[in-house]
């Protein structure tokens, strides 16, 4: 992914066709900001880049992955991310890899690989696996693609990218997965289901909808996802609705609630219908192209928690 910050060097100008009189000019008549030695900026020019670049540095990590419109948790950008050339100094403590040594910061905002590699010290791992999920929906890249991006990087980077999901679609779905995954449960990650459509998680009968914070952006939407929850219901599904709130903010809440529906087995396929429900689903889905993985076996009978 590129995306223009409004940020330039003077090497970079001088391509783009000016001079050092013409930069020194664009300077007085405010067309262009020194943010430092060699560096320059548009009026537009992103606001936290232009931080970044006046305190010795560039952006990266989380203000990066923000800054290239990736799916961030809430509070993760709330401090400026950047990170220095070796021997450079600033106000603002600067952001650096779990593993190795980067090329030098060139570039106001860093790649996304390399805002990744940063972003694995700074938050919690079902915080980057979300934005790594956030990041292949975004481009449509495999894992494979992102790890071959991300070779070198340390071996916490190659576990947290085990966990990542190319078909997750938000960031709150990603969270509940890594969550529920890590207590043993058998997750399936966006399932076809027979006259629903797509739903984001699926452990045995029962279907998962993780909104986000803005999900229902029209009257259509919020009519349309009522129809998909009352045919599941119908049908024999059960399902469960999580708001963004819900997943961030009562995870607890949320957990105590499967938990009441799983310990009672009422999420397992025990008879022939349901059976039949779940072999639907995993049947619809590999039709899609969508393979088995360790969470979608065939067939899947929801005979684990």
């Amino acid at each position: 992914m590129t995306k223009d910050s409004g940020i330039y060097t003077r090497l970079q100008l001088i391509v783009k066709g000016y001079d050092d009189q013409m930069i020194r000019k664009a300077v007085r008549n405010g067309s262009l900001i020194r943010l430092r030695s060699g560096w320059f900026a548009l009026p537009s020019a992103d606001e936290r880049a232009m931080a970044a670049v006046r305190d010795g540095g560039v952006l990266t990590c989380v203000g990066a992955l923000a800054f290239y419109d990736l799916w961030i948790p809430p509070g993760c950008n709330d401090r400026l991310h950047l990170r220095r050339s070796k021997n450079t100094t600033g106000k603002h403590k600067a952001c650096r890899p779990l593993v190795g040594r980067l090329r030098a910061a060139t570039d106001p905002v860093d790649s996304i690989p390399v805002a990744l590699s940063c972003a694995a010290r700074c938050l919690t791992p079902e915080e980057w696996i979300a934005i790594c999920d956030s990041y292949m929906d975004r481009t449509g890249k495999t894992l494979q693609d992102v790890a071959e991006e991300l070779v070198g990087a340390g071996p916490t980077v190659d576990r947290l990218l085990a966990k990542c999901e190319s078909r997750s679609q938000s960031g709150t779905e990603s969270i509940a997965r890594v969550r529920l995954r890590s207590l043993g449960y058998d997750v399936v990650v966006q399932p076809q289901v027979e006259g629903v459509g797509r739903v984001d998680l699926r452990i045995g009968v029962l279907l998962i909808e993780c909104d986000s914070i803005l999900y229902h952006a029209s009257k259509e939407d919020y009519e349309r996802d009522h129809h998909r929850d009352r045919r599941a219901m119908v049908d024999g599904w059960l399902k469960l609705r999580l708001t963004y709130d819900d997943i961030l903010y009562d995870w607890d809440g949320v957990l105590a609630d499967i938990r009441a529906i799983t310990r009672t087995d009422r999420h397992r396929a025990r008879s022939a219908r349901k059976r039949e429900l779940v072999q639907k689903s995993v049947r619809l889905s590999s039709a899609e192209g969508r393979f088995p993985s360790d969470g979608d076996r065939w067939p899947d009978l929801g005979d684990t928690c």
